[in-house]
């Protein structure tokens, strides 16, 4: 007998390493996930990672250049602001608000939407006029200013920027699962559990619900970037995380007034948001292609 064992059969792989191994041969998405990775390590890992405290203030050091040496030790690599403090340790600290906000409004607008997709999909009726006229409304409304509105009402804060994005945020999975439950509400697996005698929730959990995940899960990685935009909008309007706490929105508008004298200070900032928007879309653009079978031959 050959002690080399027989490859194993394309069908014995699951659908979910197939599509994974798809992901790995992307070679753009694969190092975009990898820089988002090094995002979520430097925001997790932020008091270990960042050279100096991101809430020390010394006017001596007002808008004090970028320098990679001072005095034979290391200076402050990208500068400092208008009251002296480090922009590199305060962008490090910037990344835990961004991702932190970007995380809980996608989960907690996903899980939301998921919830109210079915719902509309499978119930249908009056339900479904509800949960859709509803959603309609909400995208009548440009995304921003919607913020802003309930922002202005409820006060600035990390809690109420969470809570006013995932006012409008869950629409978006809302209606993904809604289309994905119609088309396969009157498949033969879900007559087959239906005939079987089981629950409408039943059905709706178990039987409709994991075979739409794969669309839902990759429009919430896509959406997580728009989240991230909107809270460094409210952020720069002021309506955000509020100092001293590190944001990049903050620090972008910080700098507004030195842009000539000391482009370092906003800059610096915007180029963050722009490489974690950009690696975001990317990786998420590899997932869609990868996962979503809409995209397969």
């Amino acid at each position: 007998m050959s002690a080399v064992s027989d490859p194993v059969p394309a069908a014995a792989v699951s659908p979910f390493r197939r599509n994974l191994s798809s992901f790995k041969e992307n070679r753009l998405a694969l190092g975009s996930a990898l820089v988002l990775l090094v995002f979520v390590i430097m925001a997790v890992f932020a008091p270990w990672i960042a050279p100096q405290d991101p809430y020390e203030t010394d006017l001596f050091r007002r808008l004090q250049p970028p320098a990679w040496m001072e005095g034979g030790e290391w200076g402050y690599l990208l500068g400092c602001d208008a009251l002296g403090r480090d922009i590199l340790s305060r962008i490090i600290y910037g990344a835990r608000i961004s991702i932190f906000i970007g995380t809980v409004v996608v989960i907690a607008a996903t899980m939301i939407g998921i919830m109210a997709g079915l719902a509309a999909g499978y119930l249908r009726g009056w339900v479904d006029v509800v949960i859709s006229r509803l959603v309609d409304i909400l995208l009548g409304f440009p995304y921003l200013i919607f913020a802003i509105g309930l922002m202005a009402m409820m006060g600035p804060g990390l809690f109420n920027i969470v809570l006013a994005l995932v006012y409008k945020e869950w629409v978006i999975p809302c209606r993904v699962v809604r289309g994905e439950t119609l088309a396969v509400r009157e498949l033969e697996y879900v007559e087959a559990a239906r005939a079987l005698g089981a629950s409408r929730f039943h059905i709706m959990i178990r039987e409709i619900m994991p075979n739409v995940l794969s669309a839902v899960l990759v429009v919430a990685t896509i959406r997580m970037a728009d989240v991230i935009i909107l809270e460094a909008s409210l952020s720069f309007l002021g309506l955000g995380v509020q100092p001293p706490t590190a944001s990049w929105g903050s620090m972008v508008a910080d700098g507004r007034a030195f842009i000539l004298e000391a482009w370092w200070v906003s800059t610096f900032p915007g180029l963050a948001i722009l490489l974690l928007v950009l690696v975001i879309n990317v990786a998420s653009q590899g997932l869609r292609d990868a996962f979503d079978p809409r995209f397969h031959e």
